[in-house]
């Protein structure tokens, strides 16, 4: 009996973060869709010599649009971080907030 205690609280826990994702009112494929892109753009920056994958932020909404924020070194480096974006699967469009250090 209590090891099928500790299972259904172990499942539990699990399926949490998939209740959140339900819970925003987009379907759970589609949050999940969100995710991996957002993955695929930050793993596309980890990559990279050129940008920083921990100073730029990366938001991807359910329509594809990623979102690119925090600061670059350069115009370059912004630049080709969005170039990257864009070359990501299921990425539809880029918008840029990314501020360039003076």
């Amino acid at each position: 009996m209590k090891a099928n205690f500790k299972s259904l609280v172990l499942i539990s826990a699990l399926l949490m973060p998939v209740a959140t994702f339900a819970a925003d009112g987009d379907p759970i494929e589609t949050k999940l869709s969100d995710s991996v892109v957002t993955t695929k753009v930050k793993a596309a920056f980890a990559k990279d010599k050129l940008v920083s994958a921990t100073d730029i932020k990366v938001e991807t909404d359910s329509a594809g649009l990623v979102q690119l924020s925090g600061t670059a070194k350069s115009k370059k480096e912004a630049e080709h971080a969005v170039k990257l974006a864009k070359g990501i699967k299921g990425v539809t469009a880029v918008k840029d907030d990314i501020v360039v250090a003076e």
